[in-house]
């Protein structure tokens, strides 16, 4: 019953027992929003329900090196800004293997950006992004 407790949490344990559904569900959100985990459990939920429901054993096609190279960029982009749990939705849904396909130098080349110090500290969108502005 800290100051981080949410006021829904905030009952005597005779009242325990007569919180409804909704209110449980509330301080459950409240209190995962007040430690700032919300977004992470939901996203490793559908991460956790997608792997569920993918069938491993049907045959993908094959993926067009167009969509691996946009993968990659996407993933570099995720990983670099810590979306962790977005990229392991990512890789299975779109069938991307988990290991990297191409190199940031090939990336690179393949785009034709020249990187410079401040560039290689970065995502190769951001350079995308940059030149297009």
């Amino acid at each position: 019953k800290g100051p981080s407790t949410p006021p829904s949490l905030r009952f005597r344990p005779a009242l325990a027992m007569t919180a409804t559904l909704d209110e449980l569900k509330q301080a459950l959100v409240e209190t995962l929003e007040s430690r700032g985990v919300l977004g992470q459990v939901k996203a490793k939920v559908r991460a956790e329900i997608f792997a569920a429901l993918d069938d491993e054993h049907a045959p993908r096609p094959e993926l067009p090196r167009e969509n691996a190279l946009i993968n990659e960029l996407i993933r570099e982009y995720l990983e670099f800004n810590g979306y962790h749990h977005t990229v392991s939705v990512l890789l299975p849904e779109t069938g991307h293997p988990e290991e990297r396909q191409f190199d940031r130098p090939f990336l690179a080349s393949e785009l034709r950006l020249q990187e410079d110090d401040r560039s290689r500290s970065l995502p190769l969108l951001y350079a995308l992004v940059r030149g297009a502005c």
